[in-house]
């Protein structure tokens, strides 16, 4: 398996459990779901200002997760795989990691620093397929 594979599979693990912080606030605020949740998922459930956050956490891990497989994806199957895509797609999973912790924590500048860099490594992968 490729780095550029390897991170994204990490990515990919780490989307899929960024929802269990939100959950486990949710059950610390409001115990667990009760039946009428079931019935009417829209019923309030309030959560204190980190288990927001880490809901938002989740929801913008899922929507920055597409297009990063798909840049991953294509550099393998064009043969464009090197160091650094290799590079950037490490880069990418760290700096999701770090903007996991920072938007958790609630720190507003670094986030979007965080943010902004890792599309920036996306488009560098883009970069590399392209030329």
């Amino acid at each position: 398996m490729t780095t550029d594979l390897r991170y994204l599979v990490y990515t990919s693990m780490l989307t899929a459990a960024l929802w269990i912080p939100y959950v486990i606030c949710q059950v610390m605020t409001n115990g667990p779901l009760q039946p009428n949740n079931y019935v009417d998922p829209a019923l309030p459930r309030p959560v204190p200002a980190w288990g927001q956050r880490a809901h938002r956490t989740y929801l913008n891990a899922v929507e920055v997760f597409a297009p990063f497989a798909a840049l991953v994806i294509v550099t393998q199957l064009a043969g464009k795989a090197n160091a650094t895509t290799a590079f950037l797609s490490a880069s990418f999973f760290y700096l999701r990691l770090a903007h996991a912790i920072v938007y958790w924590a609630g720190l507003p500048y670094l986030r979007t620093i965080l943010f902004t860099l890792a599309f920036v490594a996306e488009v560098g992968i883009f970069w590399q397929i392209v030329t």
